[in-house]
């Protein structure tokens, strides 16, 4: 497999004393962080985050990480309607993730998908929101950042049918918080798509999860945190946050038998082509 990350990253950058990480996946603007989302924010900085996208799941919470987006320069943002959150969804709620999308700090569709574990919302309403919102993607040219809770086969039967007959040179999306095992993974690259690793790789008891980890292709999968949940080993309990990206970098070159500096490189090229950074 050709490897783009030859492409991806600057000159000099993968041999940087200073390694700069991104943040793919996070949500800055939940009330969790409003005590002190300021320094949170410059905590991240000062571990070398350089970027955070911060994710809606509705309408409002779209609103809201575009505008803390405009707030910060290192935080971006996706907008996008969550399938929990999908209830009630129409052309007008489609109409306004439009609008935001358009934003310049807007990197992404997301976060969309289905959810078959909590059972919030009608799965023929999650499955209608989840298509229209692939749809709006491909037709802004942004990528789709996605959710998957006990859904893998329909989720990668939409991307099929929506994705497999077009450019497989072009990054589509991200399955963010990757849980399946490498038939799953497998299938989402051919298609397009990375992987996004968050806390769990961290936990004692995701075996199939590091294995994972330690196998797939060094141009395929991204670090996230999903803060302020799912906070890694040896902080897990506590609130998690973009600076903990740094941890998940350290558990994977651990397990990849890496420098930190070479995932740190590779996961920020590829979260570039992912988001279409151009620096």
């Amino acid at each position: 497999m050709t490897n783009p990350l030859r492409c991806a990253a600057r000159a000099g950058d993968e041999g940087s004393s200073s390694p700069q990480l991104v943040d793919t996946h996070c949500h800055l603007h939940w009330r969790a962080f409003d005590a002190d989302r300021g320094e949170v924010i410059q905590r991240a900085v000062d571990a070398g985050v350089t970027r955070m996208v911060t994710i809606g799941v509705d309408v409002a919470s779209s609103r809201e990480a575009v505008s803390l987006a405009e707030q910060h320069a290192s935080v971006y943002a996706a907008v996008g309607v969550h399938p929990n959150d999908a209830a009630g969804f129409d052309r007008a709620m489609l109409d306004e993730i439009r609008v935001l999308a358009a934003h310049p700090k807007v990197v992404a569709i997301g976060e969309i998908g289905l959810d078959c574990y909590w059972k919030k919302t009608a799965p023929d309403v999650q499955a209608r929101a989840f298509e229209a919102q692939i749809d709006l993607a491909i037709e802004i040219g942004k990528p789709v950042i996605i959710h998957n809770r006990q859904t893998t086969d329909a989720i990668l039967a939409m991307l099929d049918r929506k994705f497999a007959q077009q450019l497989k040179r072009v990054t589509r999306g991200v399955l963010h918080s990757f849980f399946d095992g490498v038939d799953a993974a497998q299938r989402a690259f051919e298609l397009g798509f990375l992987i996004g690793f968050s806390g769990p790789v961290t936990f004692k008891k995701s075996h199939a999860l590091r294995e994972l980890a330690r196998s797939v292709p060094p141009d395929r999968f991204v670090i996230e945190t999903d803060a302020p949940f799912l906070t890694p080993e040896p902080r897990r309990g506590r609130r998690n946050e973009p600076a903990n990206v740094r941890t998940i970098a350290e558990y994977l070159a651990r397990e990849r038998h890496l420098a930190v500096e070479k995932i740190a490189w590779q996961t920020t090229a590829n979260a570039a082509r992912l988001f279409g950074w151009m620096n």
